[in-house]
């Protein structure tokens, strides 16, 4: 049977749509690959010149009196479930007494004190702070309610707080960050230890796929951005701060030094807030550190484990890192903050891109049918296209190497190996998160007010460990 005239109209319409996604997705690919590119010739270097790698920490350091008084904030609304393993975990792990324990929660939320305040006890080193207003408002609202109550302790005893450290109401801290972190704020203003997303039996695709991209991020990317002087942006959890710094960021808001330096209304307050502080003449770093069992000093913790709320999470991350940022912070002016601001806020255009590629591959499929019901193709693609996919190819291959190390050398090399079988979940999450961050940045310039979209938690990896 011949095919009809209107199959070879569909057919040729799909020829030519399949040039011009191979157009596009080939070059902003090689573009993108140009970039990562240039981040893994930069550690390379870091690492034959001796840089890049984890220092050691002793048993002896790691308990160590600090040489201030440490505050560490939590924001938290409707975590019963994962609150008082915090805490809990954390009195155990820090053997220092100099911190106090700053919780953030809400009137309307008595699950979460009540959680906080069993697992606090009649321990001083930890202060339940109640919002005025009812929950849920912002993370960021929340934090410079607790951030008032700092500043209303230090009047009220006559001593000031030497750092500030941020975390999350679900995660699992190292016995060794408050030193590690007191001992680097003798040279800088701030201070980012990695991020160790932890495995999940019954997640092995979407929560395994935050393993991979922080491996790489944490281990690679955030180290050439310290040293290349760029900023470094806080990751909310696991940052330390110096205590004039924060003064400093809360008077450039506006409202004196008790007025808050966390932006109430964006939506990643803390990736903000790390790089105001270069913004303030201030020195960051990101130090990554070992203990002497070879543990990696950072946080542990679980993160989304469905599509859905990894689509969430990652669109408010786009939101605010990638359109939020460029109308808050602008651009900078050196050439390391430039690049590395480009980086951050490709995320919208990722996706577009990627959303092409997998369009490219449906396209694909359609024409191989076509050819299989008798439709004759003409080639297409020049040699300059074909060129442009066999450089496609080759930075594939180049990213699965590097995304294999990276995670095989944190997690082992079967998760290594699982790492690239999950490139393309991180893809399909990258697609609907920027849709859906782009369909918020837009309500928002409509005028609807920003929300705490936070992540329920349900699990703590310290209770996992127990078991």
């Amino acid at each position: 049977m011949q095919p009809t005239v209107a199959l070879r109209c569909v057919a040729a319409c799909l020829q030519a749509a399949e040039h011009e996604l191979l157009l596009f997705t080939a070059f902003w690919f090689i573009l993108g690959a140009l970039d990562d590119f240039g981040v893994d010739l930069c550690w390379i270097w870091l690492r034959l010149i001796g840089r890049g790698r984890d220092a050691r920490i002793t048993r002896e350091a790691a308990t160590a009196p600090l040489s201030g008084r440490a505050a560490v904030l939590i924001a938290a609304w409707d975590e019963a479930a994962v609150i008082g393993h915090t805490i809990t975990h954390a009195l155990g792990a820090w053997k220092q007494d100099q911190f106090t324990l700053y919780l953030g929660c809400y009137g309307n939320d008595p699950a979460t004190i009540e959680a906080a305040a069993q697992a606090a006890g009649n321990d001083p080193r930890i202060r339940i702070v109640i919002n005025a207003r009812p929950g849920p408002t912002t993370k960021a609202d929340c934090l410079n309610r607790v951030y008032e109550a700092l500043c209303a302790d230090e009047r009220r005893y006559a001593r000031r707080y030497r750092s500030v450290i941020l975390h999350d109401s679900e995660d699992m801290v190292h016995p060794a960050e408050l030193a590690v972190i007191d001992r680097a704020l003798a040279e800088a203003d701030f201070v980012q230890l990695p991020v160790r997303p932890e495995l999940q039996p019954h997640s092995p695709w979407v929560a395994g796929h935050y393993a991979d991209e922080f491996a790489e991020s944490h281990c690679k990317a955030l180290i050439v951005r310290d040293a290349l002087g760029a900023a470094i942006p806080a990751a909310g959890v696991g940052c330390g701060f110096s205590r004039d710094m924060l003064a400093r960021i809360a008077r450039r808001r506006g409202g004196g030094e008790a007025g808050g330096p966390f932006a109430a209304e964006c939506l990643t307050e803390d990736y903000e807030l790390g790089l105001l502080v270069r913004r303030e003449g201030g020195r960051s770093r990101f130090l990554r550190a070992r203990d002497e069992n070879g543990d990696l000093v950072a946080t542990r913790a679980y993160f989304p484990a469905s599509v859905e709320t990894s689509v969430r999470q990652k669109s408010r991350w786009t939101h605010g890192i990638a359109f939020q940022g460029w109308d808050r912070l602008g651009w900078s002016d050196g050439w390391a903050d430039l690049w590395m601001a480009l980086r951050d806020r490709r995320g919208p255009l990722t996706a577009i891109v990627l959303a092409c590629g997998y369009m490219l591959v449906v396209v694909e499929g359609l024409l191989a049918l076509a050819g299989f019901g008798g439709i004759e193709m003409q080639p297409s693609g020049s040699p300059v296209l074909r060129l442009m996919l066999q450089a496609c190819f080759a930075c594939l291959a180049w990213r699965c190497a590097f995304r294999f190390a990276f995670t095989a050398r944190e997690y082992g090399a079967l998760e290594g190996i699982s790492a690239i079988v999950r490139i393309p979940v991180a893809n399909y999450i990258a697609i609907l998160a920027g849709r859906r961050a782009l369909a918020g940045y837009v309500g928002s310039l409509r005028g609807v007010a920003v929300r705490w979209d936070k992540t329920s938690h349900d699990r703590h990896p310290a209770w996992a460990q127990a078991q």
